[in-house]
């Protein structure tokens, strides 16, 4: 399948993506691909080293004439968010991915494609392997599990990189440079219910939501798509209450960075009332396509029989955890007060897992703002809690603070409109960029992020647009042969 890829231009990137493409790095399992790079780098016979946690640095001498520039690191992470449909067989930790051509997109079959952040590492290793590329001394930086904590940028020491620029290479939008981004924070409670014994005469049946479109959990918040948890969770409530159902497991979601596209259940419901709740639940399933005809028009909701599991929940518990996931915020919070169109602050509840006595509730919520992100966490705090569960903050990590002034932002705005005879959309996004936590590490850098046009991140749908990369690459290029000299 990657033949077709490699044929495509700028072949020197799409190359080196169809070559990524085929070592698996699944986030937190990079073992494979960090291997890939060390030998990638020692082949070109470039300074290659990986750090104690596992992110992995080239440097390569500037091109002949631009020795008195300044240095940039040129930045993309290794890892991808592994998540497939329903009816894909795909082993992440063992399979490349199978890439194909749909008119001027490439996609994945079934799964992720893995261009969110796998062709930004790509054109690096094209800048790498060059012998025809101007350039100033180059350093690059390609980091771990950016997708589920990011813990490569924060175990990055100071004092390891020597770069004056980092140029980040994350961005989604190829008429986009961006100065600024979101924090975020993991939100995840942890409960217990009691087990309860099975009403006698009664019926159990599945329940499953699926075909929503998913999605980046910040760069897609906004769209007012579909989550799966909820949607389920309007479905059990509204059976408790009308119908007195009995709950016996959920199993919702999955990544936390990925807005949930499916939820399954398991219910019963006493055989006295069941064609009654089986006409209302036609009746629920109807109303909700309709609420989301615009933003999810294959949304699926299904209702089959099943057989009777050993318990249930008990009927107080039950009625927690569902009000509870009821309360809980999920979407768009705040809006910035300062940059136009631009969301400070959203919580998606990316997985409920109810089985076994165990209750696990995960959220990731994110905001430009520490002090709205705070907020956030704490009011999805104070829901859980009081639904009698523990709740654990984790995984934080820093926005990054947009800087208006910065010197190679100059440089991008003026090459960009040079090339494509417009001006550039400068904006901060709602994602979680690294660019926050290095810039902890090296206040003193100047930092940018452009990137390809990607569409559908983070779900099976990702698609990359082809004439986006050549756009990109063009752009990358004139953007390294001018970048600053150092002051003398």
């Amino acid at each position: 399948m990657s033949e077709a890829i490699r044929q495509l231009e700028p072949s020197a990137v799409w190359n080196r993506f169809a070559d990524l493409n085929a070592v698996p790095r699944p986030s937190k399992k990079e073992g494979k691909v960090i291997q890939f790079m060390l030998d990638f780098g020692e082949k070109l016979g470039l300074d290659t080293f990986k750090d104690k946690v596992g992110n992995v640095i080239i440097r390569k001498p500037a091109t002949l004439g631009m020795e008195d520039r300044k240095t940039v690191t040129i930045q993309s992470h290794l890892d991808m968010v592994h998540q497939k449909n329903s009816g894909t067989n795909f082993d992440f930790e063992k399979e490349g991915i199978r890439m194909l051509i749909s008119e001027d997109w490439v996609i994945a079959e079934g799964t992720t494609l893995g261009a969110d952040n796998g062709l930004g590492v790509a054109a690096i290793m094209a800048i790498l392997e060059s012998d025809s590329i101007p350039h100033p001394p180059v350093e690059a930086l390609f980091t771990i599990d950016e997708e589920t904590g990011m813990t490569g940028a924060m175990g990055l020491e100071a004092g390891v990189l020597q770069g004056q620029i980092l140029l980040n290479l994350d961005t989604e939008e190829d008429d986009e440079i961006d100065i600024g981004c979101a924090g975020g924070l993991d939100v995840t409670a942890n409960g217990v219910y009691k087990k309860h014994a099975v009403m006698d005469n009664a019926r159990a049946y599945n329940i499953s939501v699926k075909g929503l479109n998913g999605g980046h959990s910040g760069m897609d918040i906004h769209r007012g798509l579909g989550n799966a948890n909820k949607i389920m969770n309007r479905i059990l409530f509204e059976a408790t209450t009308s119908f007195g159902i009995q709950l016996a497991e959920i199993d919702g979601g999955g990544l936390r960075n990925a807005i949930p596209r499916e939820s399954f259940a398991t219910l019963v419901v006493s055989s006295d009332k069941e064609q009654d709740f089986k006409i209302a639940m036609e009746q629920w399933i109807n109303t909700l396509k309709v609420e989301f005809a615009e933003v999810d028009p294959a949304l699926e909701i299904t209702i089959t029989p099943t057989e009777l599991p050993g318990k249930v929940m008990d009927p107080e518990d039950q009625q927690r955890i569902l009000r509870a996931i009821y309360a809980a915020w999920n979407g768009v919070y705040t809006m910035s007060t300062s940059i136009a169109g631009l969301v400070e602050s959203s919580n998606n509840i990316a997985r409920v897992l109810v089985g076994d006595g165990k209750i696990t509730i995960s959220c990731l919520t994110r905001s430009s703002v520490e002090s709205s992100k705070a907020d956030l966490a704490n009011t999805l705090k104070a829901v859980f809690e009081l639904a009698g569960y523990a709740v654990k903050f984790s995984g934080s990590y820093p926005g990054w603070r947009p800087n208006p002034d910065s010197e190679i932002l100059k440089v991008l705005s003026s090459q960009y409109k040079t090339l494509f005879q417009e001006e550039p959309r400068v904006v901060a996004c709602h994602a979680g960029l690294e660019c926050g936590i290095l810039g902890q590490h090296y206040p003193e850098m100047d930092m940018i992020s452009i990137g390809p046009t990607i569409e559908g991140a983070h779900s099976p749908d990702e698609r990359l647009s082809i004439p986006s990369v050549q756009k990109f690459w063009k752009f990358l290029k004139a953007v390294l042969e001018n970048t600053p000299k150092n002051q003398d």
